[in-house]
């Protein structure tokens, strides 16, 4: 009987010794920075001129890696969005080289070409970026939040470039950087923006929250570049119901006005 106590308390005592420790799970809960872009609610519209300087803030940054192989470049002079003019368009094209699609060889891009793709096979593309990023989710998984704020994705932008607090540390041979708008909290890209980066042509001060929140919205554009007639398109259709709800209520009362006297 010993022998078997024995046996037990060894096999218990193997077992907690080789068993691997079991630590409490980290939950980190990313931080969005909710930003009053003039593109919201059902009258807000594009600032032209933040969407001119966003675009040269990825052009001038983001462009190094990040592509937007969906953005026709012309669309650079529609009304509602940079709205450049068309002989400033060209030029513009004309930095950018292009696969050919019929010779296969590179070439300079005119403005009926889209911009390139990323440069890196690990940048992804930022065309429809702020489309696939939501900002705000909850209370506790709810979505209300969304009903409320909108989905967030430039939010999101905005905070991931404007969240890192210049911590680092190397996992595996890879440096990262502690963002607290990043999921997890460590994000593989080092801060891509600093204080005066670009010069604003028209006198802007270049600071980082400044430039974070120009690109943003101009990434916003580039993923909803309709966004305006589509607000246009919803308001007319909004008034239109109206008045027939209006006009179907008055020929129900007519209707039934004789009925309703005799029952009175």
């Amino acid at each position: 009987m010993t022998s078997i106590k024995i046996l037990a308390l060894t096999a218990a005592a193997t077992l907690s010794l080789s068993a691997p420790p079991v630590f409490a799970a980290e939950t980190f809960e990313a931080e969005t920075t909710d930003i009053a872009f003039s593109f919201e609610g059902p009258f807000g519209k594009f600032d032209e001129h933040q969407l001119q300087r966003g675009l040269q803030v990825y052009t001038e940054v983001c462009a190094a890696c990040h592509g937007l192989q969906y953005v026709p470049i012309r669309t650079l002079s529609d009304e509602g969005g940079p709205h450049l003019p068309e002989d400033q368009v060209r030029v513009y094209a004309e930095q950018w080289t292009v696969i050919d699609k019929e010779t296969g060889e590179e070439r300079g891009a005119v403005p009926a070409d889209n911009f390139p793709r990323s440069a890196l096979e690990t940048a992804p593309d930022l065309s429809l970026m702020t489309k696939k990023r939501a900002g705000f989710h909850g209370p506790y998984g709810t979505g209300i939040n969304q009903f409320l704020k909108g989905i967030g994705g430039p939010e999101h932008m905005y905070s991931i470039l404007t969240g890192y607090t210049g911590e680092e540390k190397e996992e595996a041979g890879t440096v990262y950087y502690e963002n607290h708008a990043f999921s997890t909290g460590w994000i593989s890209m080092p801060p891509p923006l600093a204080d005066d980066q670009v010069a604003y042509a028209d006198g802007t001060p270049a600071t980082v929250a400044q430039m974070s929140e120009d690109v943003s919205a101009f990434l916003m554009w580039t993923a909803e570049p309709h966004m305006m007639a589509r607000k246009q398109t919803g308001f007319v259709a909004v008034l239109f119901l109206g008045l027939l709800a209006f006009l179907l209520y008055l020929t129900n009362k007519r209707i039934w006005a004789g009925i309703k006297g005799k029952h009175a």
